[in-house]
């Protein structure tokens, strides 16, 4: 599949979602976005990019904390949900751009501060893009970055890829924490902090939110009853599909 190919499929499978994922409780709340909230709070005059924006919610905690956001998104249609949501909240300094995350149009150091939420892994070449989020940032600059992660192990990291993959066609891949790290390091970047998390995911709304086709609905019904013991017992599988995942949030800086 080549780089345009995947950002087109990402643009499709997200952008007529806009508003369901404005409205999502696992998107809107959460213990990472009070992590967040607390630490760009000591960045009142900082200038923000949030990559891979979707319905705005880091944005707009960012917003609240920050001098201004710029909320960037393959998707126009999820940044007129945030243009509109950030208007109606009378956060009056976010700003929209659309593109991709392996080309920002930014100059260099333009930025004190990137965050992403939930983005990453619909992204065609992390190692890329994080490499131009050490070039837009300033020196001295903070990399936030928060994502579900793969749990590592072999025989639940394919699981939870399959799973994630079935219920959207434009994910790409959920990382190990030492992946992260690596890619980070091979960006030049120094990682300050590691947070890990779990994170419940309920079936229904998880996938009705992706308006997942119900035949790859209940393909991963299917799949989640195969599943071996450990896997049930790692994801906390329940009966009506509903899972736990990891979910990881790292600090870095530009040296």
């Amino acid at each position: 599949m080549t780089t345009h190919s995947h950002h087109d499929n990402v643009e499709k499978q997200f952008g007529s979602q806009a508003n369901a994922y404005l409205t999502s409780a696992v998107h809107a709340t959460g213990r990472d976005l009070q992590r967040l909230a607390e630490r760009l709070s000591a960045f009142p005059l900082a200038h923000v990019l949030d990559m891979g924006c979707g319905a705005g919610h880091a944005s707009f905690i960012a917003a609240q904390n920050v001098q201004h956001v710029v909320a960037y998104d393959l998707s126009s249609q999820m940044l007129e949900v945030v243009a509109q949501a950030a208007s109606e909240k009378g956060l009056r300094n976010i700003s929209t751009r659309q593109g991709y995350a392996e080309k920002l149009p930014f100059d260099d150091r333009s930025f004190d501060v990137v965050i992403s939420r939930y983005s990453a892994h619909h992204w065609h070449d992390v190692g890329i893009a994080l490499r131009e989020v050490c070039r837009v940032l300033k020196p001295g600059g903070r990399l936030i970055m928060m994502d579900v992660m793969s749990p590592g192990h072999p025989v639940r990291d394919i699981w939870l890829q399959t799973v994630e993959a079935l219920r959207d066609t434009s994910h790409v891949r959920n990382y190990s924490s030492g992946e992260w790290l690596s890619f980070i390091n091979n960006a030049n970047l120094v990682v300050d902090t590691l947070l890990t998390d779990r994170l419940p995911l309920e079936f229904s709304s998880w996938v009705a939110r992706m308006r997942t086709p119900a035949a790859l609905a209940q393909a991963i019904r299917m799949y989640q009853e195969s599943a071996s013991g450990e896997v049930k017992g790692y994801f906390a599988l329940q009966e009506d599909g509903s899972f736990t995942s990891d979910t990881i949030m790292i600090e870095a800086r530009k040296a």
